[in-house]
């Protein structure tokens, strides 16, 4: 194979993993706008103790590091409502989008820059 081949290879494989990808990464404005517009689930996925030194109003905390212990409380969650996930800077919340999609979750929300991005303006 040539490098023309291999690269359009990389690139046909690359879209096609996007592609299947069901969850949005949002920037700040899209993610703060929509969480304020109606009754969402807002997911917090960091650790209790990132929580409580701060996080977003009407956040619940679900921390993705306790595996069993996510997955028994997304469970409880409402498969056909939004849900909007954020962590630190973005890793964790993708990892948990990642997960839900998995479990069966369509409509997952993930803040691009995660609370350190949203404290920064707050």
């Amino acid at each position: 194979m040539n490098t023309l081949s291999t690269g359009l290879f990389i690139f046909f494989l690359s879209w096609n993993v996007f592609q299947n990808q069901t969850y949005t990464r949002l920037n700040l404005k899209a993610f703060s706008q929509q969480i304020t517009a109606a009754e969402v689930q807002l997911i917090d996925v960091r650790t209790p103790e990132e929580f409580e030194a701060g996080h977003i109003p009407r956040a619940i905390n679900i921390n993705i590091l306790d595996r069993e212990d996510f997955r028994a409380q997304v469970d409880c969650l409402d498969k056909d409502q939004p849900i909007y996930l954020y962590c630190k800077m973005g890793g964790r919340s993708k990892r948990a989008a990642e997960e839900l999609e998995q479990m069966g979750f369509a409509q997952l929300y993930d803040l691009r820059g995660g609370y350190l991005l949203w404290s920064s303006f707050q």
